[in-house]
């Protein structure tokens, strides 16, 4: 490996100050003769959480030498809010110190590129790694290792305490739940995703009955005061009166029988899926990726599959037993999206998706909220011209048979960077990073605007969009009772009962775009480079063919004049069409490392990916060059 020039840290800055510190700010003077893992996330991000999990064990490992700081780098203005991330941090259980960063100002001193990015930095200050994108928590924990080694015999490492302050609890009945099912009875089943449970309310929606689950994080089946979920989410009731739970960080699917309270799981191994790994198989024996939502629709129960951007089915036994009969039997499959993120439209197994969250069946249609979009989309049979062959599906992971029965369609959203709290005619009409959807008696949806605090309604006969209600506080779902609907308020911690207006609410239009910066390129020729240096130890795993694989497409797709398209080099040079001064570039890069030596006969291997989207200007004069970091160390 070639030696780079030591790099001294920059300085953290936030404008939103200091989280989990008991109130103290820092500096990285503060903290010199410890280890610094810098977190660059946001808290949409469903990588960035996937990260916030990897790290769990290595900040409980290394605790007395290692620190780690989440950055938040928003990419929604809901994101910049400072109680929002407050929230955030809260919800999804960051157990060390964050600095609230809304206007970016150290994403940029570290020339960072994407949500997650992981910075490594010494004990001395200096800048040693980088790695962007997820699973990259092996490399790093030997990394950290090697540094304690090497410190601790030049005496520049400090053990001891870390500046993490834990922040007091909050006494509620629920604690940031994401959905809701209104059960036969009249009752409310939630999921308190924060606290690891299911709660179910009585008909009032605010009168605990029961509570199902230990409330410690885990994976574990059984009665309601043993079993354990691990941020659960989506709630469907199957047909034959079981509930399905999307148990979200186990990447799992877990049945409920009512009666009993007693849970098993149905789908996943409690291992997060791969490139490379199974799309479909037996449910119990196959991997899946942070299921948000179900629902259950043609015959079979659809996932909102946020951690690879698909939708994946799961099919009972067809003995007809049941969930509790078959004993965690039937099969899944990938049905819809090609894990690339972005918004595209077509035949299921060539759809693009981007963190579908939630679901809701309305007759021959299953409405998605697919929330990094800022879209409403819905899946549908699609007609014999539409349907796309075995023979045209994607690499690397397109739909199996079934994607070819269905198609994608866009109803609101543009893409993965325009948002905003926008009514009128659906072409115009703008949405901000919603969470949940629900079909309407009158055949409209109305859809949770989770980070527009406002519960909105399209109506496909007339193809407007309407704002229900306001002031909301990140609304993550709603379920209809008799002429009301309730919805799930994530941030106030309850669920509030609206009746359904005969007018919509008036609302001023607002339209964003990301405050991330564009980079500026120059017209013509552009050399793309994704850095990729193997985890110390190991070499790319070419045992069955290439390791690498880089994809590469545009927004508008015209941008690109040449270098579109899949291959296995990391570097490619992409030719910009002329008459273009804007646009994003979407790049997704994958490499598989193993372990460097012949002696193993079973040696570790790991796949590290990325996913870039990269708003970029032409202009004279603007860069030819345009490096991204999956591992390893680069020149901005």
């Amino acid at each position: 490996m070639a030696k780079h020039a030591r790099v001294r840290a920059p300085e953290l800055i936030g404008k939103g100050g200091w989280l989990n510190t008991g109130g103290t700010s820092y500096t990285l003077a503060d903290l010199r003769g410890r280890i610094v893992i810098l977190d660059f996330w946001t808290f949409c991000c469903v990588n960035c959480l996937h990260v916030l999990d990897e790290l769990r064990e290595l900040e409980e490992k290394h605790r007395d030498t290692v620190v780690v700081i989440g950055v938040h780098s928003p990419k929604f203005v809901h994101e910049a809010e400072h109680q929002a991330v407050v929230d955030a941090v809260e919800r999804y259980e960051v157990h060390h110190p964050v600095l609230d960063d809304p206007e970016l100002a150290t994403w940029k001193q570290y020339a960072v590129r994407a949500w997650p990015t992981l910075v490594v930095i010494d004990p001395e200050g200096y800048v040693v790694a980088q790695h962007a994108g997820e699973g990259h928590a092996h490399a790093i924990e030997r990394l950290v290792s090697e540094l304690e080694e090497q410190h601790a015999a030049k005496g520049t490492l400090r053990r001891g305490e870390g500046p993490y302050v834990a922040p007091e609890p909050v006494p509620t009945d629920l604690r940031f739940p994401g959905k809701a099912v209104r059960l036969p009875g009249g009752t409310f089943l939630v999921s308190d995703s924060t606290r690891h449970a299911l709660v179910e309310l009585a008909a009032d929606g605010e009168t605990v009955v029961r509570r199902i689950g230990s409330g410690e994080r885990g994976l574990a089946d059984g009665g309601p005061d043993e079993a354990r979920f691990s941020e659960p989410q989506g709630l469907a009731l199957l047909p034959d009166g079981t509930v399905v739970v999307a148990d979200t960080v186990n990447h799992a699917l877990r049945a409920v029988d009512l009666e009993t309270g007693r849970v098993t799981t149905i789908a996943g191994t409690g291992r997060q899926w791969w490139q490379g790994s199974a799309t479909s198989g037996p449910a119990r024996e196959t991997d899946l990726s942070s299921p948000w939502d179900v629902a259950w629709f043609a015959d079979r129960l659809w996932i909102a599959m946020a951690g690879v951007h698909q939708l994946w089915t799961w099919t009972p036994p067809a003995d007809g037993g049941g969930v509790e009969g078959a004993g965690g039997g039937g099969t899944v499959e990938a049905v819809a999206g090609t894990t690339n993120e972005g918004l595209v439209d077509g035949p299921a197994a060539e759809a693009w998706f981007a963190q579908p969250s939630g679901l809701a069946a309305a007759g021959d249609r299953l409405w998605i909220a697919d929330s990094e979009t800022s879209a409403l989309r819905w899946i549908e049979r699609a007609e014999a011209d539409e349907r796309s062959e075995p023979d045209e599906q994607p690499e690397p992971a397109g739909p199996g048979a079934a994607g070819g029965e269905f198609v994608v369609r866009t109803a609101v959203g543009t893409g993965l960077f325009d948002f905003g709290h926008r009514d009128g005619p659906a072409g115009q009409a703008l949405l901000q990073h919603p969470l949940g959807v629900t079909a309407l008696p009158d055949g409209s949806v109305a859809v949770s605007d989770t980070y527009n605090h406002a519960l909105r309604r399209y109506d496909p006969a007339t193809g407007e969009v309407t704002t229900l209600a306001t002031d909301l506080r990140e609304p993550s779902d709603a379920v209809l009772d008799g002429d009301a609907i309730v919805v799930v308020e994530s941030a106030r911690h309850r669920l509030t009962r609206l009746r359904l207006p005969e007018e919509a609410v008036r609302v001023e239009p607002v339209a964003h775009r990301t405050q991330r910066a564009a980079t500026e390129v120059a017209p013509g020729r552009l050399r793309l480079d994704v850095v990729f240096r193997p985890p110390a130890g190991q070499k790319l795993d070419e045992r069955y063919g290439p390791a690498t694989r880089l994809v590469v497409s545009a927004t508008p797709p015209e941008l690109l004049a040449e270098g579109s398209g899949t291959d296995t080099g990391l570097g490619r040079d992409l030719v910009l069409a002329e008459g273009f001064t804007e646009g994003v570039l979407h790049v997704s890069a994958m490499a598989a490392s193993c372990d460097d030596d012949p002696a193993q006969e079973f040696p570790a291997c790991h796949v590290h990916q990325q996913d870039w989207g990269v708003p970029v200007t032409v202009a004279e004069g603007g860069a030819d060059r345009l490096p991204l970091v999956l591992a390893g160390l680069d020149a901005p």
